[in-house]
């Protein structure tokens, strides 16, 4: 074996380049931050602190991580940008240092309903290829396997010219074998729609017959079935003749033409079809979705069994294995069953399928299936599914930015997330986490404290250094580190109980549990116990329950949060009614935006492969509104004042004098309650933070007629000073005569509680069980369970 040789010389001194070894930022001003400049240690994690809406996410991932992506993005050539997203530079004077940054954040992953976490983390791929070498019988290639691909056939002839006057005609085929199942196309359930739901068969299409979300008289889509032609417009609906209900609700897409412009027209239940039912039911916005729950039923595909999957998919095994065997099998069975497979002709294949099982498991995902639908995942499950293809990456040097990992998980699977972060870390990797459980901020090598409020009062840095260091800052984060919340001496008495027997959802073993009412319950346990299933899927849906889940709030940047509260609604009405005019009025979407931005504000120019460019719109001066609307006023103030205003200041100007406004006052004192109470009225949605995104969405549910809360993870996105302010909430909820239910895995939420229920002892089919019930106090003296042993570590037991 050959060896190269070495001079052996005395080095100068250090090398040029290992002067890098700092990401530098300088003059960042992006939403909130306030000329922010600092240097962050490279192969170092580094943690970012600070309430809710401070700005770390506004410096990690909207400066640092998105400069290193535009950066990348313009190394590729022109003709490719233009199929690239056009990312704007941030705004920041310098950023020195940068490497490739790999974002990894709280985004629900694609809720497509064909969409699976095998499908999402390619295991799925890698077992399609196995079954179509391994599977017996042989039935085709890997598509053969696919529940997104139909199976097609087709044939046809085509003319070949010879010349010479002569031609001659060719016979072809085709034919592609899908896996799809032709009954659900490949989403493992079907439909039946209540058309009681629908609309009310008394009235005629003039009379505005339909209770559908977005088919209102007045809309394109009523005009076109009105005005098509084949219905007699002043006719009840249950008089139709057999042929028009046909037409009315099942037919095929036809051109119509409505003074003088060509639509289609296409009946009511396709139509229904494409625009409500080919989305998955998490991703669709709430009143649409309450919608769907009333007059959809669905139900398990009769053909697949739910599988997805055509008949012929099914049929070929690996031993007594089919391919939907083998997605159903929790991943950590799945893995065991990958590794007793020896097969020589497909080796690399088993060694990489293996090793993504095998980073489900390290990650604490092993109780999940791989036919278990994407959009169903928590935020939590969701980030970990996306770090798995980064485990065991041969990339070093590279940064990494998580939103925090934390979310989600029990304090017995924290420690295993801070182990796979020093792993990453150790491998000459920088690593960024905004994060705000004190378990992860310990083992930073550098911590970075942004604050010290939240909006307009945050965006500088408090502090940065070490964790002691953070300890003695006297900072927001610094005071709150060690905060640990005190077992009650006392708690109350139930009035009453919920009681759920024999539920089976998922993995639950026919679990039979009293939940007390009139009190602050807490559902808890590890990370796929079957707290959600026994929550959402025992309590009832009835009226008088009040659900708020984990589903994150959307918004387009003429989303705020007036428009997202109903707020806008109270306050356009008290602005009509002094001033004498139309509430759309002072509506920057309808009739009383700025005509040359649209109600936008800016203006938008278009520069194709460079960066959009959005300036100042000139006529209304960024205030949205046309100038003879700003010219009405409630109060002394007009209406893009109003929207300008903290809600601790709308409140007070609401709740007295000339403008009172009562229904008005009451959104904006829920706002206060959640902490919010420095956000302006019409402050995009896109701007803020996850932890406001969660108040906001809590704020708005609070407003809702009920006496059963039901909270999923309500501290997700919250800092510890948040926290304290969460629980004071939650108590005069109670206080107030309802009774609060809250799957939590924070420990300060569960001291706090007057009655825990824990389920376990493991995740997916190790758990389903309760493991213990009673008080706080209780389960601390008992340490029986997981859940025990750590909440009497917090409280210092």
């Amino acid at each position: 074996m050959s060896k190269a040789t070495t001079t052996d010389r005395q080095s100068p001194g250090p090398h040029v380049a290992d002067s890098h070894d700092v990401i530098r930022v300088h003059g960042a001003r992006e939403n909130n931050l306030r000329d922010v400049s600092i240097e962050i240690p490279k192969r170092r994690l580094t943690v970012f602190t600070g309430v809710s809406g401070s700005g770390k996410s506004s410096l990690v991932f909207d400066t640092i991580a998105a400069e290193s992506q535009r950066l990348i993005n313009e190394t590729y050539s022109a003709f490719l940008q233009g199929f690239m997203p056009n990312l704007a530079r941030p705004e920041v004077d310098v950023l020195d240092g940068l490497t490739t940054a790999i974002a990894v954040d709280q985004q629900r992953m694609g809720s497509d309903p064909r969409s699976t976490v095998g499908t999402a983390t390619d295991a799925n791929a890698m077992l399609r290829i196995l079954f179509s070498r391994l599977g017996t019988p042989h039935i085709g290639p890997p598509g053969a396997f696919s529940f997104n691909t139909a199976s097609v056939s087709a044939s046809g002839g085509f003319t070949v010219d010879r010349g010479a006057d002569k031609t001659r005609t060719e016979k072809v085929s085709f034919s592609r074998t899908g896996g799809m199942c032709t009954h659900c196309e490949g989403r493992g359930t079907v439909s039946d729609i209540d058309l009681t739901q629908l609309y009310d068969d008394s009235k005629s299409l003039s009379e505005d017959p339909f209770t559908i979300p977005t088919y209102t008289g007045g809309g394109w889509v009523v005009r076109v079935i009105a005005e098509s032609g084949f219905f007699d417009k002043d006719k009840p609906i249950r008089d139709y003749t057999k042929k028009e209900r046909h037409d009315f609700l099942y037919r095929e897409p036809t051109k119509v033409k409505i003074n003088g412009v060509n639509l289609t027209y296409e009946g009511l239940i396709p139509k229904l079809q494409k625009s409500f039912l080919s989305k998955d039911r998490e991703s669709m916005q709430p009143h649409i979705r309450a919608f769907v729950d009333r007059a959809v039923t669905f139900t398990r595909c009769p053909d697949c069994d739910g599988t997805r999957l055509s008949e012929l998919a099914r049929s070929s095994k690996i031993g007594k294995v089919n391919i939907a065997d083998a997605c159903a099998m929790e991943i950590r069975d799945l893995a065991e069953w990958v590794r007793g497979l020896e097969e020589p002709s497909v080796a690399p294949l088993l060694t990489k399928l293996q090793h993504t099982l095998d980073s489900f498991v390290e990650i604490g995902l092993g109780y999940l299936s791989l036919d278990r639908s994407s959009g169903t995942l928590s935020g939590g499950e969701a980030q970990r599914t996306k770090m798995i293809r980064h485990l065991g990456s041969s990339l070093t040097d590279v940064t990494y930015v998580f939103d925090e990992p934390s979310i989600g998980l029990h304090p017995h699977d924290i420690e295993r997330m801070n182990n796979l972060l020093l792993r990453l870390r150790d491998k000459g990797n920088t690593v960024l986490v905004v994060e705000h459980k004190p378990e992860t901020i310990a083992i930073a090598d550098h911590v970075v404290d942004l604050g010290p409020g939240a909006g307009t009062a945050g965006g500088t840095v408090c502090f940065e250094g070490t964790l002691e260091g953070l300890r003695g800052s006297g900072t927001v984060t610094g005071r709150h580190l060690d905060d640990r919340a005190k077992i009650k001496a006392t708690v109350r008495k139930p009035t009453g109980a919920l009681e759920i027997r024999g539920a089976s959802a998922n993995n639950l073993h026919d679990v039979d549990v009293d939940i007390p009412l009139g009190v602050l319950t807490v559902v808890t346990g590890v990370a796929g116990s079957g707290k959600s299933s026994l929550v959402h899927g025992s309590v009832p849906a009835e009226e008088g329950v009040v659900a708020i889940d984990q589903t994150p709030i959307r918004g387009s940047r003429r989303s705020n949060p007036a428009t997202y509260t109903g707020l806008a609604d109270p306050i356009r009405k008290a602005f009509a009614k002094a001033s004498g005019v139309k509430p759309a009025l002072f509506s920057a979407n309808s009739e009383g935006a700025c005509p040359t931005c649209n109600g936008a504000g800016v203006i938008y120019t278009d520069l194709a492969i460079m960066q959009s460019v959005a300036t100042p719109c000139e006529e209304c001066e960024g205030r949205r509104f046309e100038a003879s609307v700003l010219e009405y006023r409630l109060g002394g103030r007009d209406i893009s004042e109003v929207l300008a205003m903290p809600v601790t200041e709308a409140e007070e100007f609401f709740g007295s004098g000339e403008a009172r406004t009562p229904a008005a006052h009451r959104i904006l004192q829920r706002l206060a309650d959640v902490g919010l109470g420095y956000l302006t009225l019409g402050q995009p949605l896109t701007t803020l933070s996850g932890g406001e995104r969660q108040r906001l969405k809590l704020a708005t549910h609070m407003g809702e007629k009920g006496g059963v809360y039901v909270l999923d993870e309500p501290t997700t996105g919250l800092h510890l000073a948040d926290v304290e302010q969460l629980l004071g909430l939650l108590d005069r909820l109670v206080d107030s005569g309802k009774s609060v239910i809250v799957i939590e895995h924070h420990q300060a939420v569960m001291a706090h509680a007057d009655w825990i229920i824990d389920l376990g002892p493991g995740a997916g089919h190790d758990g389903g069980r309760i493991v213990f019930e009673g008080t706080p106090a209780d389960l601390v003296e008992a340490r029986s369970t997981l859940t025990g042993e750590h909440l009497a570590a917090y409280v210092g037991v």
